[in-house]
């Protein structure tokens, strides 16, 4: 598959579920509304459409969410998707997670041949984490990664960067990764979704200063390394980790572009920061064979942008984007 500006889309995030049984206060608002269970592709549905996106060429798949451990079953699906690895059709199925669940599944997803997962964490410090996720508990979280890494499972950490939140932890957020051989990821706060009173203005805390600070007490490194994702990777001398910058408001990442996102409801965007959109819950439901699917899947990216519109500043008292990153898969 390759769109209008020559880049091949190989690489599939997929909505699994909007719920999650945090609410980070950058990511929802605490009294959410989430959809109703008539409009959720079931789990067949959606390994229906995940073979035929890697039957077309995709070579990637991601589970996300909301928290994609909270569906129930899930395990059914990384079980069917799974196959796409041995037979060497999927170079890797991975997910992100809140960690909440790992404890549970860690060891059932590394036997189906998951080899990573990525874990959000924005803070080490169980009372701010718990401000931070209003409902999550940080000791739940922390057993969650250990089983991770028993399970053989690498761990990459993803922290939002949050002004006056966690900007004085980044630090301890490089030592901590380092000691436990994780490696990690600071990404911008973006503009999307009411977030119930908080102003993002306020949160958001530009990675160049981030990187600026770490500078101050480590050796970075600029390397040429691509998870296949948007983040720009350096390695820290001291502890031989890395560290990923995922920049989408102060330089975004749109011009290497591989991604398309599948909503739990069969929404296909193209863009994270655009609204444009496609409909294949549709054509995955009026025929049993897939030659309705392909074509709406050849139309959208056939019309996937060349890039997002984020913008953060005072005079925009509304989010770029209405849906929330639950929506769309985080």
């Amino acid at each position: 598959m390759i769109d209008p500006f020559g880049r091949h889309i190989s690489y599939l995030r997929v909505s699994v579920t909007d719920r999650c049984d945090f609410r980070c206060v950058y990511c929802m608002s605490e009294d959410m509304s989430f959809l109703p269970k008539a409009e959720i592709l079931s789990l067949e549905e959606l390994e229906r459409v995940c073979t035929t996106f890697v039957n077309l060429g995709v070579r990637k798949l991601r589970m996300t969410g909301g928290e994609p451990l909270v569906r129930r079953n899930i395990m059914w699906l990384f079980q069917q998707l799974g196959r796409h690895l041995e037979s060497g059709a999927l170079d890797e199925l991975t997910l992100t997670t809140n960690g909440s669940q790992l404890g549970k599944y860690a060891q059932q997803l590394a036997d189906i041949g998951v080899k990573r997962v990525n874990v959000s964490l924005d803070t080490l410090d169980p009372e701010k984490f718990r401000e931070i996720t209003r409902w999550g508990r940080f000791e739940q979280v922390m057993e969650g990664i250990a089983a991770a890494k028993a399970a053989g499972l690498d761990v990459k950490i993803n922290a939002v960067a949050l002004k006056g939140v966690n900007d004085v932890e980044m630090n301890d957020m490089v030592r901590w990764c380092g000691a436990g051989g994780y490696d990690l990821t600071f990404i911008e706060v973006m503009p999307m979704g009411d977030i119930g009173g908080e102003m993002r203005f306020d949160q958001y805390l530009p990675l160049s200063m981030v990187r600026a600070e770490l500078q101050k007490q480590w050796t970075l490194k600029d390397i040429d390394y691509n998870s296949g994702g948007p983040a720009r990777y350096v390695e820290v001398a001291e502890t031989g980790r890395k560290i990923g910058f995922i920049t989408p408001m102060t330089h975004n990442f749109c011009e290497s572009c591989n991604r398309v996102r599948l909503t739990c409801t069969g929404t296909l965007y193209m863009c994270l920061g655009q609204e444009d959109a496609a409909d294949l819950r549709g054509p995955l439901r009026a025929s049993e064979d897939n030659d309705l699917l392909e074509n709406a899947i050849a139309e959208a990216i056939g019309r996937k942008p060349k890039g997002h519109d984020f913008i953060i500043d005072r005079r925009r008292k509304s989010p770029a984007v209405g849906r929330h990153m639950s929506v769309t898969g985080g």
